[in-house]
């Protein structure tokens, strides 16, 4: 079958995704083989594939493909998270248009339209991950939402609420007056924004003057319920336990010191609205103040301000402001500069609210991940992760549960008319629960209704590795105990703690038993300007155009060749274009061997036997140091080392040197040797390209020789070779350091590559008995021999401590060479100079690294070596 000439990745890529679809080799199923499972990180059923996702679900093939490939039973679960927040502003938004309001709808009739959405959009990244070739056991797709998963997530709730984790109270959360409702910490993005900072005066009770605070929001004003200072600041000490009258509504409030003031930021003063700062409810709780709600959920003034109620928040900001300012009590305004959080859902500016919620006690259930980590249980990749996930866990704040939304796990405690609950599964049980719990308020008109809330969508999440294989219904079934704990899990940093940790605690809590091995933490996708990829900057492409253009493998490698893990990767679009290269090389030396005509009866020429025992050596080592990159998650150094090994070792090496001679233009046959090692080889590498690569692999697998129907490199025997000959690879790394020595001459002097020369050697080289016949060929060298006086007009080099001169004859432009020549020495004794001079500096050899002053002793050395080579070749010139 004849190749085209250039690499068309599509209709390629198109065919083996469905051809390994129709194999079902993908799919997994328990058996005797060692199991290796990844659980994918679900992304958002409204989410499509972006460059995040690109790299991470890269990583996940290549891992999943390679333990494939090592005879494991891989097994890669997918699916989707049904993302509470984002999927029902996508419906309430689609709804709208249609002249639908949500308020209008019950609950059962906006769930159905719920469903349909998820139904026609939920499934399209899904889809594009196939663009990409990731390798998931799709039999397998989940889905928070499916009715197993939705029922192991409610268990776990009346669980652990029967064990005491959790409770119901009235706390401060990240509120959302758009979507109004609690969200979590990693959905408030902050950015930088330009306020004003209102110093306003607080006259003091007692009539001697004022107390001036520091504020961006005097909105808040009309909830303060005390004045906070440093214990230590002098400047207030005297007015500790008097009281100030707060403006606009003119409450007396007393003047209390707290440890955790900024004596620096401000006038060193903070006034404490415990119902919308989270520090200032602490120093609220610590100190029993009471606490004034002056904000309603969906972000106006509420009447307990006593002050611009009904008021947009903003709104009321700046009528504030004019108040202070008629009432003589704003000393003045000043611009400043300070992080907002908004909602990453709706954009909304986040509002600190007090809020009744559900609550998980974190202090206990978070220990044994705390533990899991510091005892190396689970290791973090890299490892510089490991101190921000300690201290966030030893500093870890009760988990809010609940939002206040109809799409997600409703959470379930049941109420009576009085507020009075239970937690029960369904709700018969709540009626049986609730008459053992209100025994004297029992009745059979009792009506007991659900909770309209919904559960934080990471408290479904937490449940993934378990809930993926029905682990939490059926604790002892084949799958769990088969698949789990899963070996390794690739995800973002910003989640570690939000979900990452959470996965450690049901692990913990549900299985006694860590949920993965390892967790591979990528960097963040960022354009060549540094910033991090986004719809709004509009820096970000479309994975799929990337695909169309490049090729998946092309885009690959180009994301995987700079991407170290937990170190962001500066994306620039000519690193996809550098993968699509690599490509056509593949490509291309595949059909520069697929052309060899052979000749049963042609001997092998020595350089070819010596390459094929080089590379044989050469592979060996580099597959150790593959494998070794793979063991310790460097798959960044794994995939260079694969590269190299192809593009330089392969590719630039051996085939140039087995490559059969031209005669009047054409090929002449080449041996049955050359080529079977040649295709052995060549095998051998498409299997450690193809977790890297996939779709390239498999259609050179195959043209490589007749393969039977399942015969695929996606299920290929990982290498495995001998170990390598370190000896006799320095040997050939002195061949070719030659070898470049030799055309670098032949460049310099503008002497023709088609121009044989004649190089020889005073002293015996050792490298020369296995790859003399290489160096010739390569070099294009007539003669290599030994000489007990070096030739005429020639150059001189060391090579493996071994001195070497290539003659030039008559080739060479004498006059001109020795002006080069003496222009080369006067500049090498210049550096020289230099270098002694560092030297002779007492104060630098006594206070320097060893290893920097090794370094100049080196540089010495060799320019010693150069100049005396140099002048030993000026003396040749000259006779």
């Amino acid at each position: 079958m004849e190749l085209p000439k250039t690499y068309t990745p599509k209709a390629i890529e198109e065919k083996w995704y469905q051809y390994w679809l129709d194999q079902n080799f993908f799919s997994s199923v328990p058996d005797d083989r060692e199991p290796y499972t990844i659980v994918i990180p679900p992304p958002n059923v409204t989410g499509v594939l972006h460059m995040g996702h690109m790299l991470n679900n890269t990583i996940q093939d290549v891992l999943i493909r390679r333990a494939r490939m090592l005879g494991k039973n891989a097994c890669w679960v997918p699916g989707t998270d049904h993302a509470s927040i984002a999927t029902e502003a996508k419906v309430v938004n689609l709804l709208d248009s249609q002249g639908i309001k949500k308020q209008d709808l019950s609950r059962d009739e906006f769930l159905k339209h719920a469903f349909a959405w998820k139904e026609k959009y939920g499934g399209i990244i899904l889809e594009q991950l196939k663009k990409l070739g990731a390798s998931c056991d799709w039999n397998r797709t989940a889905f928070t939402m499916d009715e197993g998963y939705y029922q192991d997530v409610v268990k776990v709730f009346v669980n652990l609420y029967n064990k005491g984790y959790i409770y119901r109270g009235m706390r401060l959360v990240n509120w959302d007056p758009v979507a109004k409702t609690a969200v979590s910490d990693e959905e408030v993005i902050f950015s930088q924004v330009n306020s004003k900072m209102c110093y306003v005066k607080y006259a003091m009770e007692d009539g001697n003057g004022y107390l001036t605070v520091a504020t961006v929001r005097p909105e808040t004003i009309m909830g303060d319920v005390a004045i906070a200072v440093h214990p230590d600041d002098e400047r207030y000490k005297a007015l500790v336990g008097k009281q100030v009258i707060v403006p606009i509504v003119n409450r007396k409030v007393p003047i209390i010191t707290d440890s955790g003031i900024d004596i620096t930021f401000g006038t060193g003063c903070l006034k404490v609205t415990p119902a919308h700062d989270m520090v200032d409810y602490e120093i609220g709780i610590k100190n029993k103040l009471p606490i004034i709600d002056v904000i309603n959920d969906d972000g106006t003034i509420a009447p307990a301000a006593q002050a611009f109620v009904g008021l947009d928040r903003f709104v009321a900001r700046k009528k504030a402001i004019a108040q202070l300012q008629a009432d003589g009590l704003l000393e003045k305004l000043e611009d400043y500069s300070h992080q907002v959080g908004k909602s990453e859902r709706t954009d909304a500016v986040i509002e600190p609210k007090l809020s009744m919620q559900w609550f998980l006690k974190m202090k206990e259930i978070s220990e044994p991940a705390l533990n899991a980590v510091v005892n190396g249980e689970i290791n973090l990749i890299p490892q510089k992760f490991f101190n921000t996930y300690k201290y966030w866990m030893e500093n870890v704040r009760d988990w809010c549960l609940s939002r206040q939304l109809w799409w997600g796990h409703r959470i379930p405690a049941w109420y009576d008319a009085n507020g009075n609950f239970v937690v029960a599964l369904t709700h018969e049980a709540a009626i049986t629960a609730y008459k053992e719990k209100f025994s004297d308020l029992y009745n059979d008109a009792i009506v007991l209704k659900q909770d309209e809330d919904v559960l934080d969508t990471w408290a479904s999440s937490w449940l993934w590795p378990i809930s993926v294989f029905d682990g939490i219904s059926k604790p002892d079934n084949a799958e769990i105990n088969y698949y789990y704990p899963t070996n390794d899990l690739v995800t973002a940093p910003e989640i570690l703690f939000f979900w990452v940790a959470r996965m450690i605690m049901a692990g913990k809590e549900y299985r006694k038993a860590i949920p993965f091995k390892n967790v591979y933490l990528t960097g963040i996708v960022r354009d060549k300007q540094g910033r991090k990829m986004s719809k709004s900057l509009g820096n970000s492409p479309d994975p799929l155009v990337l695909i169309e253009k490049y090729g998946a493998d092309g885009v690959r490698v180009g994301m995987l060749l700079s991407s170290p893990a937990g170190n962001d990767l500066l994306f620039d679009e000519s690193l996809c274009e550098q993968g699509r290269n690599f490509s056509n090389k593949i490509w291309n030396a595949f059909r520069l061997v697929k052309g060899w005509e052979t000749d049963t009866t042609a001997t092998t020429p020595p350089a070819a036997l010596q390459a094929i025992e080089w590379f044989k050596h050469k592979f060996s080592e580099q597959l150790n140091i593959i494998n070794e990159h793979y063991e310790k998650y460097r798959m960044s150094d794994a995939l260079m080392a694969s590269y190299k090994l192809v593009w330089d070792d392969f590719c630039a090496n051996y085939l140039e040197i087995v490559k059969p001679a031209f005669v009047d233009g054409k090929p002449l046959p080449v041996s049955s040797e050359v080529l079977a090692a040649t295709s052995r080889y060549f095998e051998d590498i498409l299997k450690v390209l193809h977790p890297w690569m996939p779709f390239i692999t498999e259609e050179l697998w195959h043209n490589l020789s007749a393969r039977k129907e399942r015969d695929c490199i996606i299920v290929a025997e990982w290498p495995q070779m001998p170990a390598a000959d370190h000896l006799l690879l320095q040997d050939f790394e002195n061949a070719f350091a030659l070898i470049n020595q030799i055309r670098n001459a032949r460049n310099a002097k503008g002497i023709s590559p088609k121009q044989a020369l004649k190089v020889a050697h005073v002293q015996s080289a050792r490298f020369l008995d296995v790859t003399k016949a290489t160096i010739m060929k390569l070099a294009n060298v007539s003669e290599l021999i030994q000489s007990q006086m070096p030739p005429e007009l020639s150059a001189a080099i060391v090579i493996g401590g071994s001195d070497f001169y290539i003659s030039f004859g008559d080739q060479l432009d004498l006059l001109a060479e020795v002006s080069r020549i003496k222009e080369e020495i006067l500049y090498n004794q210049g550096f020289l100079k230099a270098v002694q001079s560092k030297l002779a500096n007492e104060r630098f050899v006594q206070h320097a690294k060893p290893e920097v002053v090794a370094v100049e002793r080196k540089k010495e050395a060799d320019t010693i070596s150069k100049i005396k080579s140099l002048e030993q070749t000026l003396v040749q010139l000259k006779h």
